[in-house]
Formats: structure tokens, C-alpha cells, sequence
């Protein structure tokens, strides 16, 4: 037997049980794929191929629970880097391309309407049944219209906002939004994967009784049905130069970069912001698609994955930067600069002490080869020569309290954490989510200042933002501020005063309390009676009766208001705001009854959100996407060739504009400002 085709089927066997169940990482998918393509080379070369080989066999999740056989076997696909491989595959034949999504395949089953099971892909034939969350996962519909049999393949991902938030306020860091959203369906409460933010995106119908050929009407079918199903675009006539086209269009949506010569400057490009390692073909002809034989692993015909060519660099690491977040203190790659995917590159974070111990990071001068992972992420793939030997600190880099390494019981993963709850630095997460749009929405502050605000004690509790003006004759002198910019912070900051009691509440950072939870909370408490409420009840679990909130979220928000420090820091902070809280009661009746959704740009109000909120105020309700029970769609482009429209238009849903939602369901332009100014409601006009 050949010795380096066991060393490398045992390697990457544990690399993908690592990866499938949500544990540390052992390689990067860099390190896998290349791993992969030596093992296939080798078995053709040597003709040994082992029973187990990753090469024969479907990785397997091995998630907790109930086994079940799939009714339809889920197995994988051949992958290439080569768009010629693509069009030699394709036979001319019309194709549709679409996202490759790195996340969990789950496959839901649906019968008279209504949802029976859904079962994880597990080894391809055998997976986990894992109904009860499916409540937590957005995107997995309980009932629909179709009354008959119905199975479905989609993905369970996490997307890169989500994924960057978890890891601000979570206790261990997660490598990537894979490893996270694997390590979330291991979990038994399902509150706690509600807070993960999973959504299924369905990316194939594999059964239904109707007669549909084209996997297009398949998948538009399914929309049809109510599902958002996976991105996709069709290519008529798939030779070389129109799948490259098309792909470097869609690379283009990942790298938020223009790419292609014949893309439009000034056109924006809005990245794709769930993770993606690649894209998909399939044919239209699903019943061509089903001839096809079984190789390995591999139905020849059912598609063909697409994956990026990762350009990598070698460079020079620099230092170890330790960056404190809400609970720990990550590991950071600082490097001589690079140039990766059109971009500078510097900086990588290296997520935790047990990466950093995997890769062998050492000193100052160690070479390093970095990627961007998925065209996004800075990733160090490995260490080419190590010099001298990795540091953990054992005090904190900026308390200089000390530090601790902690492993987790479920992953094994080490992280190092600061032992001083009240670290300025170790609060820079926090006065980041502050600051934010969402929160305080003090422009012009990033973590950046913020860091050195704290660094020149100017910064030390919430209410020092408001105490910025005492600072700004040294402001004015300090590198990157001027007259101007001073001025312009210090009006950020002022106007920042006068802020919504549910910003209020988000910005304060306390553990479990995301804006969902704010909203639910401030509707039903005032935020003073809130307060109080919190600070005085015997019993942490006293907000768990309202909806969405539960025994875990209520005892955060306890916890936290009843804290000493933090409660002597929020009466510091209210001293500073002028404060102002709608009320859950509608105050009108023009919208009463009815449901809208709500797209593209709005020029009236400032944003969908207040648009939503004056909905709200006069009793309608606003959803997310358009199903049967919408009244109306609000799109300004109203001969939109968007989803939305499209699906409004199926459902003979009438679609307004904007100028058409306040003719009609607004007070005259004199009685709506009495009755805001009344209210305290935010002015149209």
C-alpha cells in the first residue's frame, strides 16, 4: 500500500469531520482542495483507490440525533477550476449557473401542505433529522400551497454581517460562517440557533409530483411556492467565452470588485453577502440531467461545481496583533503588504490560539503564504519557513491585567481572554456597535478613532462621546483631523443626542440583545418602566412571557441593568440624551388591516425603516417578501423586473409608488404634520 495516499486519505477524512460537525479547523479549503487534487493524482498514477477515500465517498456531517435514509440520495459534484471543463460538460446544451453556497445542505420534505421532515445531508444516503429546529431557520416555509409530495435540497448559511457580529459578542471565535452555522444545528435549545441568523436557501428541486422538465420552471416554481431560492442565471448557448462572461460577472457580486471590461463604472456593485467557495451548473433539461451514470461519488450529469482559483502571495509576517473584541482577544496577522485579488492586502486574522498553533506561526520574519478566502477573507494557508516561536501574552496589551486561554467543551478550541471585565480596550466592540448606524449613529467615528480615544483616556464609559468638545483644541493638532473634521464630529455628536429609545438600547451592547429583542422589549415597556422593571425584579426571568424573548434573553438584559457599573454608566449616559420612544399603539387607521412589502430606494422618507414605522403607526403590518397575504408591494421602479414585482404580478398584487402609497394612505399634507407633531411621529414631508 502507498504510504503517502493513506497519510493523505486519513488527513483529509479528519479535515472534513472537523469541518462538517463544527469543529476546530484542521486545514483551510486551500489546504483541502490541493491535498484532494494530489490524493486523485496519485490514485490514478499508483490505480489504489482505499474503500475510505475522500475521492469514493460524500463527506459526512455527524450531527446528533434521530438517522434517516434520504428518499433521494444527496450525493456531490465533480469540481473544476477550468471553464473549459465547464463547456466541454455542458455539450451546448442550455445550462443555468448559480451560487456554490458554503453552508449546511438540508433537504426538506413537505406533504399536503404542510412540512414533515428535514433531514441533513449527512454521508449522502443517511442524515439526521433535525425538524424541531427548523422553526430557528429562516427560509424553511411550515406550510405551502402545494398539496403533494415535495422534496427539496437547499443550503443552511450564515451570512458575513451575522457571522462578524456572532464573533463580537460570542464567547468563542468561530474560523468562518460554515464553521459557525455547522456547529449551530449541533445545539438542542432552539433559541439559541434562532440567535445564529441561518437562512435556507433551497438550490434544487429534487421531487415533485407535477410533470416540470426545465429546472428553471423547477426553481421558479418553487418561488412560486413561497421559497427565495438560490440566485441562478441562464446561459442559452454555453461555450467557453459565455461561461466566462457570465462567471466573471458573478465573481464580481463576491468581490464587491469590478472585474470584467465590460462592466459599467459607475454602476455599484452590492456583494453577495452570504459565503459562497464557488458556483454551480446544471442543465435546463432535467431529464437529459438523470441519464447520467454514477462515478464514484459523482452522477455525472446532475451538475458540475465551479471554484475559484485561489491566488496566493508569500510575504513576511511582521507581528501578532492581539485585537480585543467582546469576549477575546483574537490573534491578527500583521505582514508586509501584498497584492491579492486586486486588492493590498496586509492584515489576516488568524481567529485563535489553536489556528495559530495548526498553521506553526511564529516571530518577526517567518514567511507565510496568505489568500483571500472565497475572494474575501485574508487567510494565512500556511507557514513557508517559521522563525522563533508564537507568543500568547499573559497580560492584556492594553489593561495589562491578566490573561487566560480557555477551551471550548464543544469544539476544543483555545481562545485567550482578558480577565478584566471592564477593559477600556476590551470594550472596543462595544463602543463600535455605540457609535454605528444602528446604534448612536455617531458618523464619522470608526474603531480606529475610537481605539484612540480610549488609548489617550478620553474614553472610558459611553457618556465620554458626549464630552468630546472638552478635547478638541488637541483634536485639531492630532494626524488625520482638521478644522473640518473636528466639526463636523462634534456635530455628529450633538445631533447624536437626540436619539430612539430602541437605538438606545441596541447600542449599549448588552450579551443577547439584538434589535429584534429591543423592538420587543420597548413594545411592551416604556424604557424608563424598562429600566426599572429590570433593576427591581426578584426574578431574572421576568421579560421571558413576551414573545421572542424567552428565561435566556430576559436574564441577560437582568444581569446586566442590575450590574453595578453598568448601571452607574447608563445613569451617566441618560444624563447626556434627550430620548424618544414611539409608541406600539397605532395612532392611525389609514393602513389598518393590511399587509406591505417594501423594495428599492425611497425618496419621501429617509428610509424603508420609517416608511415601515409610519405603517405601523396606522395599524398595517410590513413582511419581508411577498406572498399571497400582501396587499400591496411599494416599489418607486414599479415596471421592475425584480422578484418581488415579478412575484406581485403572479399574485395579481397591485404595486404602488411611493407618491401613490401617500395619496393614499396618508392624512392631508396639513393634518399628517399636526397629528406627527402630536404624536412625535417622523414627518413625511
Amino acid at each position: 500500500m502507498n504510504e503517502e495516499i493513506q497519510n493523505l486519505v486519513n488527513q483529509l477524512n479528519a479535515a472534513s469531520d472537523a469541518y462538517y460537525n463544527g469543529r476546530e479547523e484542521l486545514m483551510t479549503d486551500y489546504e483541502w482542495d490541493a491535498a484532494f487534487d494530489k490524493l486523485k493524482k496519485l490514485e490514478e498514477e499508483t490505480g489504489i483507490v482505499l474503500a475510505d477515500s475522500p475521492t469514493q465517498n460524500v463527506s459526512a456531517d455527524d450531527v446528533a440525533g434521530q438517522k434517516e435514509e434520504h428518499e433521494f440520495p444527496a450525493l456531490s459534484l465533480a469540481k473544476t477550476k477550468k471553464v473549459a471543463d465547464l463547456a466541454n460538460w455542458a455539450e451546448g446544451r442550455p445550462i443555468w449557473l448559480s451560487w456554490k453556497l458554503d453552508g449546511l445542505t438540508l433537504v426538506a420534505t413537505y406533504d399536503n401542505g404542510k412540512l414533515t421532515k428535514v433531514v441533513t445531508r449527512g454521508n449522502g444516503h443517511i442524515g439526521t433529522n433535525i425538524t424541531r429546529l427548523a422553526p430557528a431557520i429562516d427560509g424553511i416555509l411550515p406550510t405551502i400551497k402545494y398539496k403533494g409530495h415535495l422534496v427539496i435540497r437547499g443550503e443552511a448559511v450564515i451570512s458575513y454581517p451575522d457571522f462578524e457580529q456572532f464573533n463580537m459578542e460570542s464567547e468563542e471565535e468561530y474560523a468562518n460562517p460554515r464553521n459557525l452555522a455547522s456547529g449551530s444545528l449541533t445545539l438542542k435549545d432552539i433559541n439559541e440557533v434562532k440567535e445564529r441568523h441561518l437562512r435556507w436557501i433551497p438550490f434544487t428541486l429534487v421531487y415533485v409530483e407535477e410533470e416540470i422538465i426545465s429546472w428553471g420552471e423547477r426553481m421558479a416554481w418553487l418561488e412560486h411556492q413561497g421559497f427565495k431560492s438560490v440566485d441562478r442565471e441562464c446561459i442559452e448557448q454555453p461555450n467557453e467565452m459565455n461561461i466566462q462572461s457570465v462567471i466573471n460577472l458573478w465573481t464580481e457580486r463576491v468581490t464587491g470588485e469590478q472585474t470584467s471590461q465590460s462592466s459599467d463604472s459607475s454602476h455599484k456593485i452590492v456583494r453577495f453577502p452570504y459565503p459562497v467557495d464557488g458556483l454551480v451548473i446544471t442543465y435546463d433539461d432535467t431529464a437529459y440531467a438523470a441519464t447520467g451514470s454514477v462515478t464514484g461519488h459523482h452522477a455525472t450529469r446532475a451538475g458540475y461545481a465551479f471554484k475559484w482559483q485561489d491566488e496566493s502571495a508569500e510575504t513576511e509576517l511582521d507581528h501578532v496583533e492581539w485585537s480585543c473584541a467582546a469576549s477575546t482577544i483574537s490573534p491578527v496577522a500583521v505582514f508586509l503588504p501584498v497584492e491579492l485579488e486586486g486588492t493590498t492586502v496586509k492584515r489576516a486574522s488568524l481567529s485563535n490560539i489553536s489556528e495559530c498553533e495548526r498553521l506553526g506561526i511564529g516571530d518577526k520574519g517567518t514567511k507565510i503564504a496568505v489568500i483571500k478566502a472565497n475572494k474575501i477573507i485574508p487567510k494565512v494557508i500556511n507557514v513557508i519557513e517559521r522563525i522563533g516561536i508564537f507568543h500568547i501574552p499573559e497580560t492584556c496589551p492594553v489593561c495589562h491585567s491578566a490573561t487566560e486561554v480557555v477551551e471550548s467543551e464543544v469544539s476544543g478550541t483555545r481562545t485567550l481572554h482578558c480577565t478584566n471585565s471592564h477593559c477600556p480596550a476590551k470594550q472596543l466592540k462595544k463602543f463600535g456597535r455605540f457609535v454605528s448606524k444602528e446604534g448612536m449613529n455617531i458618523d464619522g467615528l470608526s474603531e480606529q478613532t475610537v481605539q484612540k480615544f480610549i488609548n489617550l483616556g478620553w474614553v472610558c464609559e459611553y457618556a465620554d462621546f458626549f464630552h468630546l468638545k472638552d478635547h478638541a483644541p488637541e483634536l485639531r493638532t492630532m494626524e488625520g483631523f482638521g478644522n473640518k473634521s473636528v466639526s463636523n464630529l462634534l456635530t455628529a455628536i450633538e445631533k447624536a443626542r437626540n436619539v430612539e429609545a430602541r437605538r438606545l438600547v441596541f447600542a449599549l451592547n448588552i450579551p443577547l440583545v439584538g434589535q429584534d429583542v429591543c423592538n420587543r422589549l420597548l413594545s411592551a415597556y416604556p424604557l424608563e418602566e424598562l429600566i426599572k422593571t429590570a433593576t427591581e425584579s426578584i426574578s431574572d426571568d421576568v421579560f421571558s412571557t413576551i414573545a421572542g424573548i424567552g428565561p435566556e434573553k430576559s436574564a441577560s438584559f437582568v444581569r446586566w441593568m442590575k450590574d453595578e457599573d453598568n448601571h452607574a454608566m447608563l445613569h451617566n449616559l441618560l444624563l447626556e440624551l434627550n430620548i424618544s420612544q414611539q409608541s406600539s399603539t397605532p395612532t392611525g387607521s389609514s393602513c389598518q388591516g393590511l399587509t406591505f412589502v417594501v423594495t428599492g430606494d425611497v425618496h419621501h422618507y429617509k428610509n424603508r425603516n420609517e416608511l415601515k414605522t409610519y405603517i405601523e403607526s396606522q395599524g398595517g403590518k410590513v413582511t419581508g417578501s411577498v406572498s399571497k397575504s400582501t396587499n400591496f408591494l411599494i416599489n418607486n421602479d414599479v415596471e421592475s423586473t425584480s422578484g418581488k414585482n415579478q412575484k406581485a404580478k403572479e399574485l395579481s398584487i397591485p404595486i404602488i409608488s411611493e407618491d401613490e402609497f401617500i395619496a393614499r394612505f396618508t392624512l392631508s399634507n396639513t393634518e399628517n404634520k399636526d397629528k406627527k407633531e402630536e404624536n412625535n411621529e417622523p414627518s413625511l414631508f
